[in-house]
């Protein structure tokens, strides 16, 4: 009996605390040789005592991988059962796994095996937080099955039966499902070409020839084995870092349907949806009666039509619809401030703002929990924006092997709206989300930030910091050694992650483009600790100021020294703009009042940034912007007392219109957020 379609999403039905996020090996299979074998029963007992896996047994033997679940280790195992195999043989036109390939053999083999341990009640909706063996993401729903049971969904297709669910072994955790789970191997246009409910979108991107741009996977000159691993030392953590292992390129896509586009804007034709791009972009880009603006010049990056496909898309690869802000909203207080995240599109020189609605106050109960681009939503502003649908109908594919897309309610476009009212605001981003390599290669948040490494941990059990090599991230020279550090609690990090610049460095690197032009402040978001240094900061070549030093606190007597005041609440708000104003003047500000350090007791009133002397934002300058050019952020390290042993932190950056941070009437003051 295939299963229910009847799904739904229930975020606050299962308790979620997810164990572990994605941890990517240099090899998926574990050295068998190491591990000891257990007398209890293991998933390979478990699997052969049960008769209804006899085909996915003889799948996983004919893989290999039988001794591999015989032996130690900690997985997830989607076996599916026999009735589910007959129904996948059918489709495909076979009557017996044994005219599956080898190769068929491993594929499936490593889709059904994750290698960390999920309970259901682990599983969020969005993706499963480790990609599975074949190294593609699950993604989770919540639905009912035919007996009203509610249970888990994966990749819409399939649900793990209720009867059999979190059957603990020596080894692992069994969820056995009702349906073999497959992936697509096409890439992404071919997989949205495939949905009929998308086609004006789709047929678009092929007229203005963005579908071209988005058929690269993999960069094969890249080798990891070329680069050491590097041993470093910050504060008190001895930690190792490793280059990626691959250099994968991704897109995401956030599509509306073609009904979205008839109901709301009676679009059903090529002709009327570049007439609405010309409605949305010509009051932003101007050009009316240029050639390149035809409808037949679709294809000029100039168009209309072009410039409205292009918004739509990111060149990054964002796993599931959970990653599209920060994961489990992890250092952020979220009843203070909504969960945000930018990312640069295709557009050039254009970001999308992606926000998760946590704060009640302007969101309405009803939608609290859901994912918005470019909504705007305060005491003098009600812009909607799009909502972010986290799946689509089961009969499509969502994912494709370099990226996938995701429904809107709305179209998205840079607007004049977009341009002048959503993004004049304090455009704060973690380091990690300004590169998209970072999420398109699975390093973003990846690892248990709940488990702490012993010193210079080679084994990467609980997740993996990184380095990248001169050259693999797009719009980045650099010397030294940067390196992304996985979340972990007790860090002073935004989001739970932090860069940090190690030895003799000097990193220059493409900034995040503005809205409009004019004056923005330019701000880092750090901790200052004694093992850090003092760097020279260069905007577009020009050195700006006296060099950072990060060995210093906002209590030290060079800043407020005595007049620090840890606990900002027992202030009045004339003080507390007298005390904004004090630390403007000296280039500083408090660190957010919406991040805090988590220290097992959660966000509470002394571990908020905005309380704490080590954990705050400097103003790296202030210059005038035009946002039809690139510009550039060097950072040198000019330390001496440290030799070639030196550190820089980058936690997060903001960019600041003149508009917020020009406050200059007595009294008035910056919100802390």
């Amino acid at each position: 009996m295939k299963p229910s379609t009847r799904h739904f999403t229930i975020a606050a039905m299962l308790m979620a605390c997810i164990l572990s996020t994605t941890v990517v090996s240099c090899s998926d299979e574990p050295d068998t040789s190491n591990f000891s074998t257990f007398t209890n029963e293991m998933i390979s007992d478990y699997l052969q005592a049960h008769g209804e896996f006899s085909q996915f047994v003889t799948v996983v033997n004919r893989a290999g991988m039988m001794k591999l679940l015989s032996a130690y280790g900690a997985y997830t195992c989607f076996p599916p059962t026999n009735d589910a195999f007959e129904r996948y043989l059918e489709k495909r036109g076979l009557t017996s796994v044994e005219q599956l390939s080898d190769a068929d053999c491993d594929t499936i083999a490593r889709t059904h095996l994750v290698k960390n341990m999920y309970t259901t009640a682990e599983m969020n909706d969005g993706v499963l937080t480790t990609a599975n063996m074949n190294r593609r993401y699950i993604e989770v729903t919540h639905g009912l099955d035919n007996n009203e049971n509610a249970v888990v969904f994966l990749n819409r297709s399939a649900h793990i039966l209720f009867e059999m669910q979190d059957d603990s072994v020596e080894n692992g955790i069994m969820q056995p499902i009702s349906e073999v789970l497959e992936s697509s191997n096409r890439m992404l246009p071919d997989v949205m070409k495939l949905n009929d409910k998308i086609q004006l979108f789709v047929k678009a991107m092929e007229l203005t020839g963005i579908d071209k741009q988005m058929f690269k996977y993999k960069d094969d000159t890249y080798n990891a084995a070329d680069y050491p691993r590097y041993f470093y030392r910050s504060h008190v953590n001895e930690e190792t870092a490793t280059a990626p292992d691959e250099k994968k390129y991704g897109f995401t896509a956030f599509v509306p349907t073609d009904s979205v586009l008839r109901e709301k804007y009676g679009i059903t034709s090529l002709q009327q949806l570049y007439d609405k791009a010309c409605e949305l972009y010509d009051p932003v880009y101007g050009g009316t009666g240029e050639p390149w603006h035809a409808f037949g010049q679709a294809a000029d990056e100039r168009n209309p039509l072009y410039r409205f496909i292009a918004y739509h898309i990111l060149d990054r690869d964002v796993k599931g619809w959970n990653y599209l802000t920060p994961l489990n909203d992890i250092g952020i207080i979220t009843t203070k401030m909504n969960p945000v995240d930018w990312y640069e599109t295709l557009l050039p020189r254009t970001m999308m703002k992606i926000e998760r609605l946590t704060v009640l106050k302007y969101a309405g109960a009803s939608i609290i929990g859901q994912r918005y681009v470019n909504r705007c939503y305060d005491a003098d502003n009600s812009i909607p924006g799009a909502m972010v649908r986290p799946t689509v109908e089961d009969q499509y594919m969502q994912d494709a092997l370099n990226g996938r897309y995701f429904y809107v309610d709305d179209v998205l476009a840079f607007s004049l709206t977009t341009r002048d009212i959503v993004h004049n605001t304090r455009i704060r981003m973690d380091f990690s989300t300004i590169f998209p390599e970072l999420m398109t290669n699975d390093i973003r948040q990846n690892g248990n930030p709940k488990v702490q490494d012993p010193a210079y941990d080679e084994t990467a059990k609980y997740g993996r910091n990184y380095y990248f090599p001169n050259g693999y991230l797009k719009n980045v020279k650099s010397s030294g050694y940067f390196i992304y550090r996985r979340p972990h609690d007790y860090y002073d990090s935004y989001e739970g992650d932090e860069m940090n610049l190690f030895g003799n460095y000097d990193i220059e690197f493409k900034l995040p483009p503005v809205p409009y032009e004019g004056d923005w402040q330019i701000r880092l978001g750090y901790a200052a600790l004694p093992t850090r240094g003092i760097s020279q900061i260069y905007f577009d070549g020009e050195p700006q100021g006296i060099p950072l030093d990060m060995t210093k606190q906002l209590s030290d007597p060079s800043i407020l020294g005595a007049d620090w005041i840890g606990d900002y609440s027992k202030m009045s708000l004339t003080d507390l703009a007298t005390d904004q104003k004090t630390l403007k003047n000296k280039g500083y500000y408090r660190g957010a009042e919406g991040g805090y350090r988590y220290d097992g007791a959660g966000a509470s009133t002394w571990q908020v940034f905005s309380n704490l002397a080590g954990t705050f934002r400097r103003v790296l300058c202030t210059v005038h912007i035009d946002p039809d050019k690139d510009h550039y952020l060097r950072i040198r390290s000019v330390s001496t007392k440290k030799g070639n042993d030196n550190e820089f932190m980058l936690d997060y950056l903001e960019l600041v219109p003149k508009s917020i941070y020009g406050v200059t009437d007595e009294g008035q003051m910056e919100d802390m957020l």
